[in-house]
């Protein structure tokens, strides 16, 4: 979710305004509302003074019980959007949810709330917390008793940690909640901005990226890896979870409990990974799909549709290990015949 804890946003004002300050040409029956739009959210979590997106038919049944004021969407939703949520009706409905996003929370107040600019509550640390060298610490962080931080480690404003956790050096955290007990190796990167572009190759606009990491009890995150935060959702690891090293984190991941990760993992934004699943060293996810819980995909897996619960996949694209080793053994008859 879009946290004012990290990301202020600017005065709400009316939804005709609004689209007014874009460009956008507004239909005759906006120009005289009177809606007041808030801030941004998901579908699924927006309310009356809210601005959603749904650009494509993934997004049709949370956009069926939206309770979001207003809702940006493509010609072909339109008569999804329910009677009480005014409907934005654009065919490029991504790029003109992220010109109002640019709108609400413009980068100047960013700044403010990083405490770059005025004041802020000065961080608030717990009998016990135990801060190396150098270690920056923003205004508004909550550190839990117990917890050691290690040296030039920075954690950006508002940033809450738990307690008997173990920051290691150098260390950043940012946009993030983190829960007891975790453990970050040296160097980790927490929140940072994720990868999100429109009009591909040519102006490269970026997706505002406003959402949140969470962290859940007894996370553990191997070290040089990053954790980007998500772009309106959070990024969310379930507890017990262990990530090892030099592993990357797409913005919106949700990943479950009990999870193991191994190093050179790349997974994409938005990807679903159920508890008790095992990516071998060097695995890869294309976004937005689902590994099912306790599968397993075998080192350098390259996963590029829905997993089922309980599978063992493997290869690139990856399939059931089954049928990848059949695949295997017949090329290699194949090559050898070739020879002989």
């Amino acid at each position: 979710m879009v946290d004012t804890r990290f990301h202020a946003a600017a005065e709400p004002g009316t939804l005709s305004d609004l689209l007014g300050a874009v460009g956008f040409d507004i239909p005759e029956d906006l120009r005289s509302s009177t809606l007041r739009i808030s801030g941004a959210k998901e579908l699924d979590t927006a309310g009356a003074e809210h601005l959603a997106l749904a650009a494509h038919r993934d997004y049709l049944s949370d956009l069926k019980a939206t309770a979001a004021g207003a809702v940006v969407v493509s010609p072909a939703l339109r008569d999804a959007v329910p009677e009480s949520c005014i409907a934005i009706v654009s065919p490029r409905a991504q790029e003109l949810f992220v010109e109002l996003l640019h709108r609400l929370y413009p980068a100047n107040t960013k700044a403010v709330f990083a405490g770059v600019l005025g004041q802020s509550a000065p961080p608030h640390c717990e009998d016990g917390v135990v801060l190396g060298a150098n270690v920056v610490i923003g205004p508004n962080v909550e550190i839990g008793s117990g917890t050691i931080v290690g040296p030039n480690t920075v954690i950006g404003a508002g940033v809450a940690i738990g307690r008997d956790c173990i920051i290691g050096s150098n260390c950043t955290i940012d946009c993030a909640y983190i829960g007891d007990r975790v453990v970050l190796q040296p160097g980790v990167r927490i929140g940072t901005e994720g990868f999100g572009w429109l009009d591909f190759t040519r102006t490269n606009r970026k997706v505002p990226q406003l959402g949140r990491v969470v962290l859940q009890n007894g996370v553990e995150i191997g070290a040089n890896s990053t954790v980007d935060r998500g772009a309106l959702g959070d990024t969310v690891i379930g507890e017990n979870t262990k990530i090892d090293n030099l592993v990357q984190v797409g913005h919106n991941c949700r990943i479950g409990r009990n999870c193991l990760i191994a190093a050179f993992a790349g997974i994409s934004g938005s990807t679903v990974i159920e508890d008790g699943v095992l990516l071998g060293g060097g695995a890869a996810t294309a976004g937005h799909l689902t590994i099912g819980r306790g599968s397993v995909i075998y080192a350098w897996g390259g996963v590029t549709r829905d997993v089922p619960p309980g599978s063992r996949f493997a290869g690139f694209p990856a399939e059931d290990v089954r049928v990848w080793r059949r695949s295997v053994a017949a090329m290699r008859r194949l090559t050898n015949k070739d020879e002989a």
